[in-house]
């Protein structure tokens, strides 16, 4: 067991060296992150959707904005898409599954907002069609995603895509990322909101 357990560390230890060692992630990061800062600086909140463990990301991530990640800070503005029952069920029941975030982001998004859809596949429909949304309502959007990035790469204003096809390993690199964009946000706007 010692041995495998050796094995799926390396796995995530490889993964690690290729992140850091492509600088067009970085990039994009980096683009995100003054994204999400401009956002929050102009009152605007960011909108977070995912399905299966990516929309416990989803939450997770926007518990770290809300509450604290590291420091006490003033909140930050954020609304993951995953935790309304009543609006998931009804949306999906009524207008089918694959309209559950975009329908959301129609009665709640606003000039200003930032949406990051999360996605280890890059195909969901769901989040494709927010991302279709978002662009019409002319609101910046972020894709998480992994395996090549799929149909949403090409919808999402920025694609953050972890070069893997193993979705374990990918949500493993897809939590680090969000917890980096949270260290970011404290350091650069704990102190100025």
């Amino acid at each position: 067991m010692k041995e495998r357990f050796i094995q799926y560390l390396k796995a995530s230890d490889d993964l690690i060296h290729r992140v850091v060692n492509d600088y067009g992630i970085f990039k994009k990061l980096e683009s995100a992150i003054m994204g999400i800062e401009h956002c929050l600086m102009g009152g605007g909140k960011i909108i977070i959707a995912g399905n299966g463990g990516s929309a416990a990301d989803a939450q997770h991530f926007a518990a770290e904005l809300i509450g604290r990640f590291n420091h006490n800070r003033q909140a930050l503005s954020a609304i993951a898409l995953t935790t309304d029952t009543s609006n998931l069920t009804a949306i999906g029941n009524d207008l089918g599954f694959e309209n559950i975030f975009s329908r959301q982001i129609e009665a709640l998004a606003r000039h200003g907002d930032v949406f990051l859809g999360i996605s280890t596949s890059g195909e969901s429909k769901n989040i494709i069609l927010a991302a279709i949304a978002c662009a019409k309502r002319g609101i910046t959007s972020i894709g998480l995603l992994g395996k090549g990035g799929g149909l949403i790469k090409d919808h999402v204003d920025m694609p953050i895509i972890v070069p893997s096809e193993n979705t374990p390993k990918i949500q493993e690199m897809h939590i680090t990322l969000l917890h980096f964009i949270c260290w970011e946000l404290e350091r650069d706007l704990g102190k100025s909101m």
